[in-house]
């Protein structure tokens, strides 16, 4: 979550390495995803374009293989590359689950796709790492920059990807269990100052957007939750966090031991972020504030120091940055536009000067309608579908940081005008019907792959808690749907 990096999120949690480079550097207080998933995000920053034109519709649907990324071409003009970690920006990756309830997100039925979120205390004051996996990659990358960076003659560029702070797999949740388990360990608790942090305030479930409450109860959030359930899934999040600054602060150091700090360029950002039970939600999928604002700072030569930049950025403008700094000419066409000017306090291209805007959009499962998000100034507009069948929601972050109240119905001019600006951007009706044909076609195509198996199959995938006390008539829907 993007606004744990500057006050007053950053009171909730300490996080030293973040502060290191806002200190030495720049930090981006409006940054956002273009899609608040991971592989639709990822294949919109490693190709600089919007979602509806990767078509990178869910965690299944990504780049096509071979895509030429802004680190091919780095590697292709003589940089040496190294990717470490999470990629996940092509196709065929994730559960059959995830595809599945992508595709039929327009069925009409309510199952439940995920355990409900619980926290886990682990190991003891000693316990430093507790996500093994990232660390190892972390560790990867310090001894490839202590052996590898360290002797070339030719500059680099260093891909980390780390899981953390994602919540963990709940195996409690059954067979196909979702992550739901926000997992940590005393050590990293204790850097959580625990009243800091702030309830988020739930509508009530009859008032909630029909969208919010399809996700809501999809991802088991709508039963009760106690005051200490909320605040510790908070806590232990941000205690997630706190390990995660700890590997960035390991690459940083392992920089400076090398005499590469005040050389290299280090940027460091998130495909999503986490709503830790905002809109009566977990996980991301959600144009809200806590799944789409991401943290995005960049420290290194030629970037200003404590710097604060307002101006409204997406991860499509790190393939025309990334680019920028390797002196490569980027490709045209491209969604985003290139970070330089404002890292450097200079006046931007006024012959193609940044959009006053940022584009998200979200095809994904968990939410029952494509649904794209245009943020502007104080603004945040929310379109769904076909932009007739489900009302929009507008929100004044100004006076509504927390996103309590659309206003939508309040100020149909504005609605009008954003409106008109996002149909400038995508004729987003048009992409939610090729969405939804889309998801059709996978379907239909993956039932027929499965022949006979196709009921025992579908019953048994991640909503089979709920599937398997009525399965006859979600196979109905199903039917219906298609």
């Amino acid at each position: 979550d993007g606004r744990l990096t500057f006050y007053p999120g950053n009171q909730a949690v300490d996080l030293p390495s973040i502060n290191f480079m806002k200190r030495q550097g720049t930090i981006f207080l409006n940054a956002y995803t273009n899609s608040p998933i991971c592989c639709p995000s990822r294949a919109a920053m490693w190709s600089g374009l919007f979602t509806h034109l990767t078509e990178s519709w869910n965690n299944f649907k990504g780049l096509d293989p071979g895509y030429v990324t802004w680190m091919d071409l780095m590697a292709k003009h003589g940089y040496r590359t190294q990717k470490y970690g999470k990629l996940d920006y092509t196709s065929g990756h994730h559960s059959v689950s995830n595809r599945v309830e992508a595709w039929t997100r327009d069925v009409d039925f309510l199952l439940r796709q995920e355990g409900r979120p619980m926290v886990n205390l682990t190991g003891d004051r000693k316990h430093v790492r507790v996500m093994a996996a990232d660390w190892q990659t972390t560790d990867k990358a310090v001894s490839w920059i202590k052996e590898e960076a360290t002797n070339l003659t030719k500059p680099f560029v260093l891909y980390l990807g780390l899981n953390l702070p994602h919540p963990y797999p709940s195996p409690y949740a059954g067979e196909n269990f979702g992550s739901s388990t926000f997992l940590t360990s005393p050590y990293w608790l204790e850097k959580v100052n625990y009243k800091a942090i702030k309830i988020p305030k739930w509508s009530s479930i009859s008032e909630m957007h029909p969208v919010d409450y399809y996700s809501s109860y999809t991802k088991n959030c709508t039963g009760e939750f106690t005051k200490q359930e909320v605040i510790n899934i908070r806590a232990f999040y941000y205690a997630m966090c706190a390990e995660t600054d700890a590997m960035l602060g390991e690459i940083i150091s392992t920089l400076g031991d090398t005499r590469l700090l005040e050389k290299t360029i280090i940027i460091f950002t998130a495909d999503h972020g986490e709503l830790a039970m905002e809109h009566r939600q977990f996980y991301k999928m959600s144009m809200y504030e806590g799944s789409s604002h991401i943290p995005l700072l960049v420290m290194g030569p030629g970037v200003r120091e404590q710097q604060q930049i307002p101006n409204l950025v997406s991860l499509v403008d790190l393939y025309p940055t990334m680019l920028a700094i390797a002196r490569i000419p980027a490709p045209r066409n491209l969604s985003g536009y290139s970070l330089i000017p404002l890292l450097q306090g200079k006046p931007e291209n006024k012959v193609s000067p940044r959009p006053s805007w940022v584009l998200s959009e979200f095809h994904g499962c968990n939410v029952n309608s494509s649904m794209y998000m245009l943020r502007s100034g104080r603004w945040k507009y929310i379109a769904y579908s076909d932009g007739h069948s489900v009302l929009p929601q507008l929100f004044d972050l100004s006076d509504d940081p927390d996103e309590l109240t659309n206003v939508a119905l309040k100020f149909p001019g504005m609605v009008r005008a954003l409106d008109k600006v996002l149909h400038s951007v995508v004729n987003y009706p048009e992409v939610t019907s090729a969405v939804h044909e889309y998801n059709k076609r996978q379907f239909i195509s993956w039932k027929q792959s499965l022949g006979r198996n196709y009921s025992d199959v579908i019953a048994n995938l991640r909503w089979h808690q709920d599937w398997l006390k009525e399965p006859k008539k979600y196979e109905m829907a199903i039917e219906k749907w298609l």
